[in-house]
């Protein structure tokens, strides 16, 4: 028997069904609220959301505006609505949130449509790209794995969402988005993504570049391009169709694009890849200093270079600095193989196990080793137990399995390479090598390590010998000369390849000859040269003791560098300098270089010197650079080489240009073992040579081929000895005479 329902029961059921909705919206709606009172968990303020604490890089940037690298916790630089490609936009909203532009932060309808797609076992996100960054500006970490949490934090990204779409117009908000989104391979942000999948800026990202950063989002590893570049193709393919399916792009530019190849231009953002390694590793040094020295702080608080999207603007040239690490690795591995068939039939490392030993202890592993307790013994057992290990070749790492002793014997015949270029008006310094392998070697050889620097000290006792009356082609007989310092032994150098007879500071400079170096030293004394030297800006330690005429101290490339600088720019010496301004994230200014600038030498001493140094090019020992290298612009320059092949050199000079280059292996004790192979001017000079010839291809670099200045007022010194015939061929001519000798 069926119960009749009465008209009281029916109005009871409503009333108590409305107070239960009521009582729902209320409940809701004072969830919402104390959602927004951060109850449940911190609500970012306005403040966070304009300036998100995911970590901003700091980038670095090259003089002709290009970035060379970026120092980071997360790779992430902002940009502007207007740096961005509409492309990036387009491909965004067609397949994240079509309706972005018409929603107030939630899109109602795609929320409610995810439970009859969750019905129909398929998933769909359902969260508009207000809510996305809602998410990223709320928590570093992601999206909450607690179920319950979950559904906390997705309120709490509603009420954030719904903030942002009244206090920020869209283009801002996709502008934020695009600012903080990881595209993997630590890249975060837009700006990033461009660089280091596509080596481009945002504003130029094509459709189909576009298409694979936004396709990117749908899964950072899944569709990663370098990590699976098959599904990275196919879901770029899926966005431009999403993009035809909107009307924001056509079916004949679909047509046109889904055949093409992803043509990544990869540049992973690390320190040890990339353009410039040493020079921003010695960079990121200078800089801390800098801002500690002169106190320049955020409000108090030291800058942090890796989280505070500083903006560094070098010195650099990107290109040079391409060229540069181009000649270095082309070159070496022609000289590497040169040095290992010098020692073939040889034991290298006969009467060496001091050596090796200190390898050992330097190493890595070594220290390791010790950090966890080891003992000596242990250690050396460890040394000469075979393991798996990654060595670097110049063909590319190679895992291998090696005694790790075996590895340190390896490194000792590696040879080891740095240059630097420098504008000799201004001090700018254009490209920097301060090695041949970050990831391995991280020493930087440029400004941070010194080597002893032989013959290219040389012009430096010329100089003195200029400036107290001798002409280049004063004419001395090219014989031993012992010279008595006080103090010490008597010193008479060594010589091989000795021009016989009476030759011509011109001539002996162009060669190199030893004995007419030391015979100006005997004339001018060493504390006039050891001043001039340290006048030159040469920082290292130079002893007070003839020696120094052939080099015996040791310098830096960063100091022989500026030391020749003094050369091409008149007798000016301007302090190398590689910072030209840092700013902070909103384009502040915190510090500005200024030029350091000494005159060390009169003009037409420094002219003279040009000559001489051209000398050594048109004939002696550079002159491969013009025979073999086919370089023929007005180039001085001088070569180096240290006892027993150790070290060697070249130094050149142009009205645009200054360089310097080195080669060795890491210990002194490890050479070549001829002079042929090991001079300056066959492990040294091709470098230059390489470096020079594309420097001088590219035009748009603007590197003159015009020859040195002469003095206005003229040169009264007598430099071109095909007309100064002397007419004493003895001992005494006119000229020592003039002199006073």
């Amino acid at each position: 028997m069926n119960k009749t329902i009465t008209p009281d029961e029916i109005k009871r059921y409503n009333r108590g069904l409305w107070r239960t909705l009521i009582g729902a919206l209320l409940f809701f709606a004072l969830f919402i609220v104390l959602i927004g009172f951060g109850v449940f968990g911190e609500i970012p303020s306005f403040r966070a959301i304009e300036h998100p604490k995911s970590n901003e890089a700091t980038e670095i940037i090259s003089e002709d505006g290009k970035v060379l690298g970026t120092y980071f916790v997360k790779n992430r630089t902002n940009v502007n609505y207007s740096q961005i490609s509409p492309n990036v936009i387009n491909a965004l909203i067609a397949t994240e949130d079509i309706r972005f532009r018409s929603h107030s932060g939630i899109d109602f309808k795609r929320t409610f449509t995810i439970f009859f797609y969750a019905l129909m076992g398929k998933k769909q996100g359902g969260s508009t790209i207000t809510q996305q960054l809602a998410l990223n500006l709320f928590s570093e970490e992601g999206r909450e794995k607690n179920y319950f949490l979950r559904i906390i934090q997705k309120f709490q990204e509603w009420v954030i969402a719904v903030k942002l779409e009244r206090n920020y117009t869209k283009e801002e908000i996709i502008t934020m988005y695009l600012n903080t989104v990881d595209f993997g391979n630590q890249a975060y942000g837009i700006k990033s993504a461009a660089r280091v999948y596509f080596n481009t800026t945002p504003d130029q990202l094509t459709i189909p570049q576009a298409a694979v950063l936004v396709g990117i989002q749908r899964g950072i590893t899944r569709y990663s391009p370098t990590k699976n570049p098959e599904r990275a193709l196919t879901r770029r393919n899926t966005v431009m169709a999403l993009m035809v399916k909107a009307d924001l792009l056509t079916q004949a530019q679909f047509d046109a694009e889904k055949d093409k190849p992803l043509g990544l231009h990869f540049n992973p953002a690390t320190t040890n890849e990339g353009v410039a390694p040493y020079f921003r590793s010695v960079l990121k040094s200078e800089v801390k200093r800098i801002l500690e020295e002169r106190s320049i702080t955020k409000n108090g608080v030291p800058y942090d270079l890796d989280r505070d999207g500083l903006k560094i603007t070098t010195t650099i040239n990107y290109d040079m600095q391409v060229y540069a690490e181009e000649a270095q690795k082309e070159y070496m591995k022609v000289l590497q193989q040169q040095f290992s068939n010098s020692w073939k039939g040889r034991n290298p490392f006969r009467g060496m196990e001091l050596q090796i030993d200190q390898g050992m202890r330097r190493s890595d592993r070594y220290k390791a080793l010790k950090a966890e307790g080891k003992s000596d013994a242990e250690i050396k057992d460890d040394f000469n137990t075979p393991t798996k290990l990654t060595i670097f070749t110049w063909k590319g790492n190679v895992d291998t399995l090696m005694k790790p002793i075996d590895s340190v014997k390896y490194y000792k015949l590696l040879l080891r390479n740095a240059m630097m270029a420098m504008d000799p008006k201004t001090g700018h310094i254009k490209a920097w090598v301060g090695g041949i392998n970050f990831e391995h070697f991280k020493y930087d050889q440029v400004k941070m390590g010194t080597r002893q620097v032989g013959s290219t000290a040389k012009p430096f006792t010329y100089t003195v010998a200029i400036e107290n009356g001798y002409s280049p082609c004063y004419a001395v007989d090219n014989v031993p000369v012992t010279i008595t310092n006080p103090g010490s032994p008597d010193w008479t150098p060594k010589s091989s390849g000795t021009l016989p007879g009476k030759i011509t500071l011109q001539k002996a400079l162009a060669y190199s000859q030893n004995y007419i170096a030391a015979y100006l030293m005997q004339q001018v004394g060493p504390t006039a040269v050891a001043t001039e030297i340290k006048k030159l800006g040469i920082t290292s330690d130079v002893p007070v003791v003839p020696s120094i005429s052939l080099g015996t101290f040791d310098a830096s490339i960063y100091d022989m560098v500026g030391a020749y600088g003094a050369f091409a720019n008149k007798g000016t010496w301007t302090q190398p300098t590689f910072i030209v301004k840092i700013e902070d994230k909103n384009g502040v200014v915190l510090y500005d270089s200024r030029p350091v600038i000494k005159v060390v030498m009169n003009e037409e001493i420094a002219y003279v010197m040009t000559r001489m140094l051209r000398g050594v090019i048109t004939g002696g020992t550079g002159y491969r650079l013009i025979g073999k290298y086919g370089i023929t612009a007005p180039i001085g320059g001088k070569t180096g080489t240290t006892q027993n092949n150790s070290d060697g050199w070249f130094m050149a000079i142009s009205p645009d240009l200054v360089a310097g280059v080195w080669t060795g292996c890491e210990d002194r004790a490890f050479h070549f073992t001829s002079t042929r192979d090991g001079e300056g001017a066959n492990s040294a000079l091709p470098i230059f040579a390489g470096f020079m010839k594309r420097v001088y291809a590219n035009s748009d670099l603007k590197i003159s081929r015009a020859d040195f200045e002469p003095p206005k007022n003229g040169v009264s010194i007598v430099f071109d000895c095909s007309q100064y015939q002397p007419q004493d061929q003895g001992t005494t001519t006119e000229l020592d005479k003039k002199l006073g000798f």
